[in-house]
């Protein structure tokens, strides 16, 4: 029963999440989007204090959407604040993090080749890291360092590549991907709760004062702008890391950490060529680059066929892989799994008979043979050898 209220606790927090995160990226990439398409409004919106407006048309109707320079001249009766979007998605997501990696099954997290973990060692190294990445980012943000955006970006992502090794040093892939996860959003998130909104609460507090912005007021709205503009940048690798736990062939590869790092960097730049043209600069040198660097990463990732494999010698027996199947592979994939925290079988996949080997040859191959992610966290001790003898007996005349 405990495994089963905990399978729909999981469902329910990632579900709440995924909504959250989608309702926040949706309005940083909306508002980033506004903000680049606004136009120099004419002579007499200029002179009610109007920076830059623009036209739309959606749901059936006309939109006049106005950005004002500073502020109106009185304060609007209902101000509608875009915030609770980041703070319910760090919640739910802090709340994913324990109920799957630090409360749930073991081998999600801990990888015993790597570093045999205690579950609050595992904690503590794990929000360690978020911690001291988030303080490193303040320090930078609020330092000279934040007037030269390509020197800065080039610093944080050298940042995020470090902390990206670390945690594969000591986490399984799978774990090692979530984390770094988890410190891009706490990171987004602090950019809004220490920045962004405080930003715009001293130019609320200004405007209904009825005073001019002074320095303090303009320094914090440009830093706010600069926090929102990194936010955007960091949209896409953090919606791959929200999907990618699906993708053992990236988490699992003993280059995992670099992998990321290199989608990271991809993702980061095509969205570079977007803002871009909501600017208007076309600039498709930038997309096509992207795609070029992503399909280059697919080609290097490429499993060897097993044409290309070395030769076997001895055919495998079904009884040895049988012997395999049930000590490393059952405790999950049964219909009735015995490993702790499992109500069914991952994915749905049972394999209890050779026929359901066959059926499931590719994803066992992949899963266990090539990236040797299953089981997980190897708590089952699955050595070299059987991997071998596993993939080679799906390979021999199946």
């Amino acid at each position: 029963m405990e495994a089963y209220l905990t399978e729909w606790l999981a469902l329910l927090v990632r579900w709440i999440h995924v909504i959250a995160g989608v309702a926040w990226i949706g309005a940083s990439f909306y508002f980033i989007w506004l903000d680049n398409h606004l136009r120099e409004p004419p002579e007499w919106k200029q002179q009610k204090g109007i920076k830059g407006d623009l036209w739309a048309i959606h749901g059936g109707g006309f939109y006049e959407i106005a950005k004002y320079r500073y502020g109106p001249e009185r304060m609007p009766e209902q101000l509608h604040w875009f915030k609770w979007e980041a703070y319910s998605t760090l919640l739910s997501g802090m709340a994913l993090l324990f109920v799957v990696y630090y409360l749930g099954s073991p081998g999600y997290l801990v990888d015993p080749a790597k570093a045999d973990l205690a579950t609050g060692t595992a904690m503590a190294i794990g929000l360690g890291g978020i911690a001291l990445v988030l303080a490193l980012y303040e320090a930078l943000i609020r330092s000279p360092l934040a007037n030269s955006g390509r020197l800065f970006g080039l610093v944080f992502f050298l940042i995020l590549i470090l902390a990206d090794w670390a945690y594969f040093q000591w986490f399984s892939g799978r774990g090692a991907f979530i984390h770094v996860g988890a410190t891009i959003g706490t990171v987004m998130v602090a950019n809004v709760f220490l920045g962004i909104i405080p930003s715009q609460k001293a130019l609320v507090a200004t405007v209904r004062a009825n005073r001019e912005p002074d320095a303090r007021v303009k320094r914090l709205a440009d830093l706010a702008k600069l926090r929102s503009t990194h936010n955007n940048y960091l949209t896409l690798p953090i919606l791959f890391i929200m999907i990618s736990n699906h993708y053992p062939s990236l988490y699992g590869h003993p280059h995992g950490w670099a992998i990321l790092a290199a989608i990271g960097f991809i993702t980061a730049f095509a969205r570079h060529y977007f803002n871009l043209r909501h600017r208007g600069i076309r600039k498709p040198s930038i997309l096509v680059a992207s795609a070029v660097m992503g399909l280059a990463l697919v080609w290097v990732l490429a499993p060897t066929p097993a044409s290309d494999a070395p030769a076997a010698s001895a055919p495998v027996s079904d009884s040895t892989v049988r012997r395999i199947v049930q000590t490393h592979c059952l405790g999950c994939h049964a219909r009735h799994p015995s490993q702790p925290g499992f109500q069914a079988p991952p994915a749905g996949i049972v394999l209890e008979q050779p026929a359901q080997w066959l059926s499931h040859k590719a994803q066992i191959l992949q899963a266990a043979v090539a990236t040797q992610y299953m089981p997980l966290g190897n708590l089952t001790g699955m050595t070299e050898q059987e991997r071998r003898q596993l993939g080679q007996w799906l390979n021999q005349t199946h």
